[in-house]
């Protein structure tokens, strides 16, 4: 017998966390203009991309679209970074994940709203690729 572990199923992957600084000045943020000068300064920010989603969205659901896809398209790069090769777990119990998956799963409900319904159900089953337990509507 060999002392050799063999991995089973699928590879779940978890996201750098984002600087505590960020995420403060983030969840301080009550308007898209609080949260702009943030996402400035932090680029890469998953959450602050979220945010402004989030932010923007009963006002605003085409700046929104864009906000969410761009944390969409970001995430997809913290992604790889972090060693998800395309397939394999990104749950929402681990907090890192999750200013990826607002994004995703705002884009999903705004695509929706505007009438991609093409793009909503893609992200839908995207989510649920994931996460196969998510069920955050």
């Amino acid at each position: 017998m060999s002392d050799v572990s063999i991995p089973r199923g699928l590879p779940e992957t978890v996201l750098p966390p984002e600087p505590p600084d960020v995420t403060a000045r983030l969840d301080a943020a009550a308007s898209r203009q609080d949260a702009a000068p943030v996402v400035a300064d932090h680029p890469r920010s998953l959450e602050g991309w979220a945010r402004l989603g989030e932010l923007s969205e009963a006002d605003d659901p085409v700046a929104a679209y864009a906000f969410y896809r761009v944390g969409y398209h970001r995430g997809l790069d913290a992604l790889r970074a972090a060693g998800w090769r395309g397939s394999g777990y990104v749950r929402w119990r681990n907090a890192d994940n999750r200013g990826f998956l607002r994004a995703l799963d705002g884009l999903r409900r705004v695509a929706a709203s505007i009438g991609e319904a093409d793009e909503a159900a893609r992200c839908d089953e995207f989510l649920h690729q994931l996460d196969p337990n998510w069920e955050r509507r």
